[in-house]
């Protein structure tokens, strides 16, 4: 298949970007820290993070962790669905100098749902407590980077994740 210089020239960036992130895992500690913040981004801090605020809130921030799940639901229909249509592969399939340093949750690499359910959760967290913002912004970007760093996605994934994310929780802020 033909593709346009311009095409090529952006995968080029987007792999060099990614194999630049992904030499940061090579040292230890950075490792760790990534692989870390990846499996809390898994959902565990999320769920906690709901659970969170159903103790500390009771019943009054019901209406915030239903809303929360319910862009959890649609994000992980559209990118379940997207990565089968679109069957990207990983970094490291691809490029046998970019390490996978954690085990993927799927085959395929576009989008990030990693972050797209980061920015998702985020956003409509932040529209019903914004006071959040200290915790959730630092700990999404951080689940953005890792997926760089750990070898499983390219940046034009984790941006299309972010996007997505972001437009399904405008939307569910919208109705």
């Amino acid at each position: 298949m033909h593709r346009p210089a311009g095409d090529r020239l952006w995968l080029i960036y987007d792999e060099r970007i990614c194999l630049r992130l992904n030499r940061a895992g090579k040292i230890d500690w950075v490792r760790r820290v990534f692989h870390a913040v990846s499996r809390l981004g898994d959902g565990m801090f999320w769920y906690g993070l709901m659970i969170w605020l159903l103790v500390g809130y009771g019943i009054g921030a019901a209406g915030a962790v239903m809303h929360m799940l319910g862009a959890g639901l649609v994000s992980t229909a559209l990118y379940k669905w997207l990565k089968a249509k679109i069957s990207r592969p990983r970094p490291y399939q691809v490029n046998q100098a970019i390490v996978c340093s954690a085990a993927p949750l799927d085959q395929f690499s576009f989008p990030s749902g990693h972050t797209l359910h980061a920015v998702a959760f985020s956003v409509v967290l932040l529209a019903h407590y914004p006071g959040f913002a200290w915790l959730v912004l630092p700990f999404s970007a951080l689940v953005a980077l890792s997926r760089m760093v750990l070898g499983l996605h390219y940046p034009s994934d984790v941006l299309a994740g972010a996007a997505l994310g972001a437009a399904i929780a405008a939307l569910s802020l919208s109705i």
